[in-house]
């Protein structure tokens, strides 16, 4: 019996390649968890703000889209929980539930079962799709993020979005840009196996 990955069908994302298991889906929903908090530890500090740039953003988008919208969702799950519980793996080695920022972690689990959903849907196939599936996603992080944000620090919508949305929207650009080119890339060499 060969484990090779069968040929990828209409409605997949690529962890569906996988044989199908209880196992592996755990193992893929810890897998993304542990992949987003690791990317968490990437961090860049942005003056005037208390949100950094990190590379989470870019780990929730592509565990979402590689994992579908219902291992995405728990996936991120996972994540928000075990930060909130004490495991430092939000940005900057933070955990618990009173920084400023965990409504953009809030943000991250509805833009995973989003991207999830959309890429189920063929979104992930293509370059331009994935742009579209990525401002989407990350639009929905700042949805949650910013309003989040303002009411933490008591902050004028203004200052929210100089210190929740500016500074960050050239990495989002740029992390959009990788995800273009990695998930339809894979696509298309599971394609020529």
């Amino acid at each position: 019996m060969s484990t090779a990955a069968a040929p990828a069908r209409s409605g997949q994302v690529l962890a569906d390649l996988l044989p199908a298991s209880r196992v592996r889906d755990a193992a893929l929903v810890v897998g993304g968890a542990v992949l987003t908090g690791v990317a968490a530890q990437i961090a860049v500090p942005v003056p005037g703000s208390p949100v950094p740039v990190t590379g989470q953003t870019f780990a929730v988008l592509l565990v979402g889209s590689a994992l579908g919208a219902r291992r995405g969702l728990l996936s991120m799950v996972v994540y928000l929980l075990a930060g909130m519980a004490g495991m430092p793996w939000f940005a900057e080695g933070a955990s618990g539930a009173a920084a400023p920022s965990l409504g953009y972690v809030f943000g991250m689990v509805a833009a995973s079962a989003m991207v999830g959903a959309l890429a189920r849907r063929g979104a992930d196939r293509t370059p331009l799709r994935m742009a579209g599936t990525m401002l989407l996603g990350s639009a929905a992080i700042y949805a949650l993020g910013l309003p989040y944000l303002s009411f933490a620090l008591d902050l004028s919508a203004s200052a929210t979005i100089a210190a929740g949305l500016t500074p960050f929207l050239l990495g989002d650009v740029l992390k959009a840009a990788l995800a273009m080119g990695v998930l339809p890339t894979v696509w298309k060499l599971l394609e020529r196996r």
